[in-house]
Order: C-alpha cells, then sequence, then structure tokens
C-alpha cells in the first residue's frame, strides 16, 4: 500500500516532473485556468471577421488591423445588442475582455463584459493623425518619389477577384500597348483580409526584376471599405518598395493614404493603364511626324549650303584664283615702295640736322675764334694767361695761333690794352715757332 501511494505521489512543481512522475492533463489543465484567471480585464481593439449568434450566447473572432492575429471572442448577445452603432463583421471595435481557459476543451477565449463600436468619424480622425505623423517623416515627399518607365514589358496589379478595376487596367493597357504583359495577384481590396493580402502580394511583386511597375487598383466605394488603404502598415510597404507604385483607387472625396505614397495617383484604374502604358498609335504618329519634320529640316539644311557653294563658286576668285595672291603681291610692292620714301625721307632729315649741328658746333669751336687773328697764351705750366697780372717779367709763354704755336718770353708787364708788334707774338720779338697746328 505505501509503494502504490508513493508510485502515485504527484510532483508539486513543474520542474520535479519526470517522464516517471508526471502531471496528469487536468492537473495542467487547472494550473492554466489558474494563472489565466489571475489576469485582470483588459481594453482591445480589433476588426470583426466573424460574428455568430447562438440563442443568448454570441461567438466572435476579432483580428489585429495590422497583423494576421486574431482571438476569439464570447459574450451575451445581450451584450452584442448594447452597442451604439450596430456591430457587424467588418465593425471596429473595443471590447472590455477577461481571458477564460476552458478545461475541457483546453481553449481559450474572451469572455467580452462591454463592447463600443468605432465610428467612421474616429477611424478618419485617426488616419488624419497619421497623415500628420508620416508627412513629418517625410515619407510622402515628393523628392523620394519614383519616375515611372516609359514602356513596362510587364506590369505587376493588385486587384480584387474578377472586379471591374481589373478588366479596366488589362483591356485599356492592351488597346494601347497590345504586347505589355500583367502580374496579376487577386487579393482582398476590403475587410479585415485586405492589409494583409496587398501587403503580401506588393512584397512579391516588389522582389520580381521583371516587374517594372506596380499598380494597386480598386474601384472606388464607400469610406469604410476604403480603410485598408490608409492603414499604417500598408503605407509604409510601399514606401519601402523599390518598385514604382501607381494607386488606382478611384475614390476623389476621400483620398485615402496609399494615394500620398504612392508614386504616381491615378484618379481611376483606366486613368492607371493611360499612365503606365504609351498608346502606340499615338506613338506612331509622333515618330511618323517627327521622321517628317526632320526630313523638311534636312531638305532646307541641304539647299541652303548648295546656295552657299554657289555663291562661293561663282565669285571672281574662283574663275581667276592669281587675282587673291597678284592683289596682295601689288600691297606687297607698294607697301616695300612707301618705306623706302619713308627711309630716304628719315635719313635726308638726319643729314640736314647733322650739316646743322656740325655748323653750330664749328661756330662754337676755340678755333674758328682763332682763325679770326685771336690767340690763346699760356705759362710754362700751361696755365692760360687771362691778365696782366698772370706774368711777370722774365716769364716763358706759349702762345697759340690758328695755325701753330709761338713761345715767347715776356720782357715786361703793362696795364692797359697791349699794342703787338707783330701778329699772333707778344709785344717784345724774342719768341721762336714750332708751326703746330692748333685744334
Amino acid at each position: 500500500m505505501t509503494d502504490d501511494s508513493a508510485a502515485r505521489r504527484v510532483p508539486e512543481k513543474a520542474l520535479d516532473t519526470t517522464p516517471d512522475s508526471p502531471w496528469p492533463v487536468r492537473l495542467i489543465a487547472e494550473k492554466i485556468r489558474a494563472y489565466i484567471d489571475r489576469m485582470p480585464p483588459v481594453w482591445v481593439e480589433g476588426q470583426v471577421v466573424q460574428l455568430n449568434r447562438r440563442s443568448t450566447r454570441a461567438y466572435l473572432t476579432l483580428r489585429d488591423a495590422d497583423l494576421d492575429i486574431s482571438v476569439s471572442v464570447n459574450a451575451s448577445t445581450r451584450t452584442v445588442d448594447a452597442t451604439t452603432a450596430p456591430m457587424s463583421e467588418g465593425s471596429t471595435v473595443v471590447a472590455h475582455v477577461k481571458p477564460e481557459y476552458w478545461l475541457k476543451r483546453g481553449s481559450l477565449q474572451m469572455a467580452a463584459k462591454e463592447f463600443r463600436t468605432v465610428g467612421i468619424g474616429e477611424l478618419l480622425a485617426r488616419i488624419e493623425e497619421l497623415r500628420r505623423v508620416l508627412t513629418a517623416e517625410g515619407v510622402f515627399d515628393r523628392e523620394r518619389k519614383k519616375p515611372l518607365p516609359f514602356l513596362p514589358a510587364v506590369v505587376g496589379l493588385i486587384c480584387g477577384r474578377d472586379s471591374k478595376a481589373e478588366h479596366d487596367v488589362v483591356a485599356n493597357a492592351r488597346e494601347r500597348w497590345p504586347h505589355v504583359r500583367f502580374e496579376i495577384r487577386e487579393v482582398a481590396v476590403q475587410g479585415a483580409d485586405a492589409v494583409p493580402q496587398v501587403s503580401a502580394a506588393l512584397a512579391e511583386l516588389d522582389g520580381r526584376p521583371e516587374v517594372e511597375v506596380i499598380v494597386i487598383a480598386r474601384g472606388g466605394g464607400a469610406v469604410e471599405d476604403l480603410l485598408p488603404f490608409s492603414n499604417e502598415k500598408l503605407v509604409r510597404a510601399v514606401a519601402s518598395a523599390s518598385t514604382p507604385v501607381v494607386s488606382a483607387i478611384g475614390h476623389e472625396t476621400d483620398a485615402p493614404l496609399l494615394d500620398l505614397v504612392a508614386d504616381y495617383r491615378a484618379s481611376t484604374p483606366t486613368d492607371a493603364a493611360k499612365t503606365i502604358v504609351p498608346d502606340v498609335a499615338a506613338e506612331r504618329a509622333g515618330i511618323a511626324q517627327s521622321r517628317e519634320r526632320m526630313a523638311r529640316a534636312l531638305e532646307r539644311l541641304v539647299d541652303r549650303e548648295q546656295h552657299g557653294l554657289t555663291a562661293t563658286r561663282s565669285r571672281p576668285v574662283l574663275a581667276r584664283p592669281a587675282t587673291m595672291v597678284e592683289d596682295r603681291e601689288t600691297r606687297v610692292h607698294a607697301d616695300i615702295e612707301r618705306a623706302r620714301h619713308a627711309v630716304r625721307r628719315r635719313v635726308l632729315g638726319a643729314e640736314a640736322e647733322i650739316g646743322r649741328l656740325e655748323g653750330q658746333v664749328r661756330a662754337l669751336s676755340p678755333h674758328r675764334v682763332l682763325s679770326r687773328g685771336y690767340a690763346l697764351v699760356q705759362t710754362s705750366t700751361g696755365v692760360l694767361v687771362r691778365s696782366v697780372g698772370d706774368v711777370t717779367a722774365g716769364d716763358s709763354l706759349h702762345v697759340r695761333l690758328a695755325d701753330g704755336q709761338v713761345d715767347a718770353a715776356a720782357t715786361s708787364t703793362t696795364s692797359g690794352p697791349a699794342v703787338p708788334t707783330t701778329r699772333g707774338a707778344s709785344a717784345h720779338p724774342t719768341a721762336s715757332t714750332t708751326g703746330q697746328e692748333i685744334s
């Protein structure tokens, strides 16, 4: 008995369990329920994706607005009907729930005690606040927008299943350019599944290098139907895409945030097709017009050059090419003759100037004065005699005349005008001549 009791003894702690001493299922279930029961009630927000009524109970599935995560919620039908606005699938609600663990099924559910529906006005206010935040971050800046390709070979299209938007984009694009190819991803474009499915399709197409532009299309709808296209997760996914994205939601009054973050906003799916694909007929007409303008321009250029060539050939210089050389030769000879005359005039003028200066120099020369009968008297030391006082009786003197030199001796000195006895000599005849010319 003691051994059996010991064998059936259950460990008190989870860490004490072993393969030989496990916990029974009821014990782990009770411990989980006890742990969950300690959790306080909490307010949660989500979108109703499923709503079933069974007698007095209602069973809901709430899904997160951004991620594909959901929880089960049960409440009384009276609690569900007590909301200010009717609750239905697709409604965004705030619920006051308390987690509950069901022992028999081993499932976790949320028991709701109160619901509050989130109205369109509040949702739009949240979108406006998100718009301000993303604008401040620069998510909508024009500088970050990528240019659309001129002629994309492959176009990615995200649209609803069998939707008119898909037909409008594909039909109009192929009418304009029949060779364009499409990679189409049909997804939910409204409701709780729209954001995860559109985001997944965008990531897939953006990862394919052959896809050159992506169009997200929907043919308008009510404001609440377009709420997924203002979801922050989807907006940021479009902003981070490396492939240009075109928004073609088709709602003019309340533009979703997707229109602001997209690289190009098309007013309708048809407008998107006309934007991303050029019209082959219009392009061919444009090419034909350009070729015609080029041909006319080339003809005008050839005509202008032909007229210029004809005018050049008609000039006399081409009929008699030597004329150009002869004219320049005549000019060279004329310039040489003018240069000779100028040099001759300069030389004659210089000769005349030299003669004039020579006459002035000769007129000022001492030799000219001596040739008129004057003489220069110097002492034996070469000092010029200027006064009677410069000479004493018996001094030797040198007398310079125009045609030579006379050596003399002073016999006496007398103040007053001298009375020469011979030309060019002193008053006394004691002198000898050398015949040297005085210059």
